[in-house]
């Protein structure tokens, strides 16, 4: 993922599709013919990004342990690890937030986007909701909580590495999700 480490090195505003290019092995114009912009190149890995994720949590939500405590801790880790490897991906994503804010045409795009993600990992908890994983809220709610747990969570790893217990995002939605 040649783009994601210079993006996360450099910052999204001083890495240039020139070095992106290198960085991968292509020409520049093969970085230009696959991706019209570097923010349709940021889209396409956050894209990647949040079907990985949306695929752990459907995974992990479909195949949890019948035991509650168990549950909750397959739940943590797998989330939780998710943060902690994916460290290049938080820097960019905390970048590319900032410069949503202050920039009105970049944040009503990333806005669209971020009601994208958060359907597909609705669509996900619905899917894993069941007679045995049942919630006394909305999924969408759940949607929050989880996507609130994840980015709040990766600014403190980002800050201090290993301080986020693994098990804290399985501990706070097993509050949410009842498993059994």
């Amino acid at each position: 993922m040649a783009a994601l480490a210079e993006f996360s090195v450099r910052g999204f505003d001083s890495a240039t599709l020139d070095a992106i290019a290198v960085a991968a092995g292509f020409t520049k114009g093969a970085v230009y013919s696959n991706f019209g912009s570097k923010e349709d190149l940021f889209y396409a890995l956050m894209d990647q990004q949040i079907d990985t994720r949306s695929q752990l949590v459907a995974d992990v939500l479909a195949n949890l342990p019948a035991d509650a405590s168990d549950a909750r801790t397959a739940l943590g880790t797998r989330l939780t690890g998710a943060i902690v490897a994916n460290r290049e991906w938080q820097l960019l994503f905390m970048d590319y937030w900032a410069r949503a804010l202050r920039d009105p045409d970049v944040g009503a795009r990333f806005a669209d986007h971020r009601r994208q993600v958060r359907a597909s990992i609705t669509e996900a908890v619905q899917q894993a909701l069941s007679s045995t994983v049942t919630t006394d809220v909305p999924a969408e709610w759940v949607t929050f909580v989880l996507l609130g747990l994840s980015n709040g969570l990766a600014i403190e790893e980002l800050a201090e590495p290993g301080v986020v217990p693994v098990e804290l995002i399985g501990e706070v939605l097993g509050r949410l999700v009842t498993v059994g």
